[in-house]
């Protein structure tokens, strides 16, 4: 595909509703993923939060495609980032989840727009953000806090979950953590979103493939106004007998 032709087509896609709608359910994300959240103790450790900012993203890429799925993450993660309260790895850990968590399941269901789609869609985007949950925080978001908020201090971490976990010792920290915690925590969190998703997606279709319907100019108004009043036709005469 020639650039001439990329740059027309993205220029058709990106309209005004499509920027508009775009920047709605980026607020709505940001929104969600500030301030309605909880966090369930009894089951999980308690730094591990519920929260449906990946909701308006999903419907983004159901409605308007993969991209725009990607761009309301991208920005709630962003608006977020002056907040942070861990050093910005919370947040980007948070951008890459959910980008990997919308994206497959939007394109999935792009290639054919079913409810079964839907469904594959939405269990691939949990499984793949499930296991690179998994991965990032064994890799990453651990080892960070340890080193960042702990001063290299992993018994601190450990005793947070211990106490959910009695068995947890140092050595079986990750096995616990990953296997107990990560892994059933984002099966359940983002099974929630895809469930939400597959109920409400249908009764917001509308909504979100509202577009703006262009003005017409004044000489097209006229141009038109005048073909009708030509295509009408003459009134017959009628005589009257007295």
């Amino acid at each position: 595909m020639k650039a001439k032709e990329f740059f027309t087509r993205v220029r058709k896609k990106v309209t005004a509703a499509y920027l508009t709608k775009v920047a709605v359910l980026s607020a709505v994300s940001f929104v969600l993923y500030m301030f309605a959240k909880f966090n369930l103790p009894f089951m999980f450790p308690s730094f591990l939060d519920v929260q449906f900012s990946e909701l308006p993203a999903i419907l983004a890429g159901f409605s308007l495609g993969p991209v725009a799925g990607a761009l309301v993450i991208i920005i709630k993660c962003l608006i977020k980032f002056p907040f942070s309260s861990t050093a910005f790895v919370g947040e980007i850990t948070d951008m890459v989840l959910g980008i990997l968590y919308v994206v497959p399941a939007s394109i999935v269901y792009q290639i054919k727009k079913t409810r079964k789609n839907a469904v594959l869609g939405l269990l691939a985007g949990t499984l793949v953000a499930t296991f690179a949950a998994m991965i990032l925080n064994r890799f990453v978001s651990v080892p960070f806090y340890v080193e960042f908020f702990f001063k290299g201090n992993f018994d601190v971490i450990v005793n947070m979950c211990a106490v959910l976990y009695k068995d947890m010792t140092r050595e079986t920290f990750y096995w616990y953590y990953l296997f107990a915690a990560v892994l059933p925590f984002n099966l359940l969190r983002l099974g929630l979103v895809s469930a939400v998703t597959f109920l409400v997606y249908k009764r917001l279709s509308k909504i979100l493939h509202w577009e703006i319907k262009p003005r017409k100019k004044k000489e097209e108004v006229r141009e038109d106004t005048a073909t009708e009043e030509a295509a009408e036709p003459e009134p017959k005469e009628t005589n009257i007998e007295e």
